[in-house]
């Protein structure tokens, strides 16, 4: 939704998804009463399972993802985006050091988001298992790694096959959307699961950015694309590939239920299907409804005039940047 929303839009929208939206969703399969959860120690499972989203690939990644896109349907492309015969138009980035720097950021701060996920480290199993719990946060460490790297590469070369071009932001966008993916069953898959998990989810966020284009659906951070997309793969990738061992570690109180191709049956995929749907449909509600009334009434998108004339300008009444040619314009005026 960027480059095109007015500010109170973004004000509303972010304090009634953080305020409301985020938060029934986390109950639903993160508190210990969810009706989906996998820390219950009751009976009351879904589907005798309930749902592994350790760190959210689907309560945080895929709520953002359907939201952000609702919100770039509803609003429409950036004026240009696409031509008069509705081709895609490549606009020019914003600041591809930031974004690089950015990225280097989020990758640091996933080590907290996965790994930090848990609420100790210095504690020992008691299921058989000798290892402590800081085998699991070492382990999950390793597959947010190995799952971030493997789809930042093969993003990189895919989008290289395809484009001849080799472009830094290819890597970013792939690597947050291996470590999107890898989130929900990051402290519960083998190191190689996590590779194939990245690997996938390059495919899965390049085959979503070419359908975008030939839609015409303009999302400028991809988003949906990314959060959406790759946070979808990552709730059915953990409930194909939980090994059974990670799974009594990190759930000790819940009946095991494990990956599909791991020999688990076809409980747990169940489960985070309904999860995917649930959530599709919950932010759908929602955020699509927010989003359709902010337009109706006039406070989701600037002018046309607006967009076309800088908005860093026109709304917030400053440059954010300026160009080579403005600044020694400038420096003769003084002269």
């Amino acid at each position: 939704m960027a480059e095109r929303t007015q500010f109170v839009a973004y004000l509303i929208y972010s304090s009634f998804l953080t305020g409301f939206v985020y938060p029934v969703v986390s109950h639903w399969f993160w508190a210990t009463d969810g009706w989906a959860t996998a820390f219950r120690v009751d009976n009351g499972f879904l589907f005798g399972s309930g749902v592994i989203d350790f760190a959210g690939s689907g309560v945080v990644h895929m709520v953002g993802g359907v939201a952000g896109l609702w919100g770039a349907l509803i609003e429409g492309p950036r004026i240009g985006r696409f031509d008069s015969s509705g081709r895609s138009v490549a606009l020019r980035d914003h600041n591809a050091t930031l974004v690089v720097l950015g990225t280097f950021i989020l990758w640091f701060g996933w080590y907290g988001f996965n790994p930090g996920s848990f609420n100790k480290i210095s504690g020992f199993y008691t299921s058989g298992n000798h290892y402590g719990q800081w085998s699991a946060v070492g382990r999950t460490a390793v597959t947010t790694t190995l799952a971030g790297c493997t789809s930042a590469l093969t993003t990189l070369f895919g989008k290289w096959i395809l484009t001849s071009h080799w472009d830094v932001t290819d890597f970013c966008s792939g690597l947050l959307g291996g470590f999107a993916a890898i989130t929900a069953g990051c402290s519960v898959v083998e190191p190689w699961a996590a590779i194939f998990c990245g690997f996938v989810a390059a495919l899965v966020l390049i085959s979503c950015n070419k359908l975008a284009e030939k839609v015409k659906y303009d999302d400028p951070l991809g988003a949906a694309q990314l959060h959406g997309g790759c946070g979808a793969w990552g709730v059915i990738f953990t409930a194909l590939f939980a090994s059974e061992k990670y799974v009594r570690e990190v759930y000790p109180s819940r009946p095991v239920r494990y990956g599909l191709f791991m020999g688990g049956g076809g409980r747990l995929l169940a489960a985070h299907i309904i999860q995917i749907l649930v959530i599709v449909g919950w932010v759908s509600a929602t955020m699509g409804t927010l989003f359709y009334f902010l337009h109706k009434f006039g406070h989701l998108r600037v002018s046309a005039d607006d967009e076309m004339a800088d908005m860093d300008l026109t709304r917030q009444g400053r440059l954010a940047y300026v160009d080579h040619d403005e600044d020694e314009s400038q420096k003769q005026g003084f002269k």
